[in-house]
């Protein structure tokens, strides 16, 4: 548990040094959602019917923004090499490094999405359900964004790559959560799909540092 909190706190310290890149993603986030309701009609039921899923494709989007730092730098100033060799097992640094990259990328996108929700006509009922959907698709999409980015770490102009990489993984997540928002607008339950959701991240999170670890080994050699 120390070295996952040294690792955390440190990738923490970092990133908030670095507040261009973490501005990123939020100044992305925040153009997309204001853009598309003006170049659709103003009524309140067109923006309603596209707007969950303009959010939901606008956080995929934007927290694909910052996956080329997660372990490029260390990459590069042979950090990362220093932490494959030390005595801790690589997989509580790779959970670390996740969980400071969610924590400084995505959490500030989910706390986005309910107070853009109001541009779409989005009820207010519905906003729990978005942000229960996003929280329990966020280890899920971390999972799968530090994936991409372990398997290109050793490439300078990755992000592209990683990008097609990630996206088509991310349709469940695309599925389930608009499923869910949609479900919650109209008065309906919405159990099944969070359910699903929550699976979806309870897989990730046991078995998304393994394959991290070794992706991470492989982008390496």
């Amino acid at each position: 548990m120390s070295v996952f909190k040294a690792v955390l706190l440190r990738d923490l310290r970092v990133a908030f040094r670095r507040w261009s890149e973490l501005a990123h993603p939020l100044i992305f986030f925040v153009i997309v959602v204001t853009l598309f309701p003006l170049a659709l009609s103003p009524t309140a039921s067109q923006l309603r019917e596209v707007g969950v899923g303009v959010l939901w494709v606008a956080t995929l989007l934007s927290s694909l923004l910052a996956l080329d730092g997660l372990f490029r730098g260390d990459a590069d100033d042979g950090t990362l090499e220093q932490l494959l060799l030390s005595p801790a097992p690589m997989t509580i640094t790779v959970l670390a490094k996740v969980t400071a990259h969610s924590l400084v990328t995505l959490v500030p996108l989910i706390c986005l999405v309910p107070m853009s929700a109001y541009t779409f006509n989005i009820p207010l009922a519905a906003l729990p359900t978005l942000a229960a959907a996003l929280l329990l698709a966020a280890p899920t999409l971390s999972v799968l964004v530090a994936l991409g980015a372990a398997l290109t770490v050793s490439l300078r102009r990755g992000g592209s790559i990683v990008g097609l990489l990630v996206l088509p993984l991310t349709a469940p997540l695309l599925i389930f959560g608009t499923r869910a928002t949609d479900l919650s607008i109209n008065g309906e339950p919405t159990a099944a799909p969070l359910l699903l959701l929550g699976a979806l991240a309870a897989l990730a999170i046991s078995l998304g540092p393994l394959a991290i670890a070794a992706a991470v080994k492989v982008g390496l050699e």
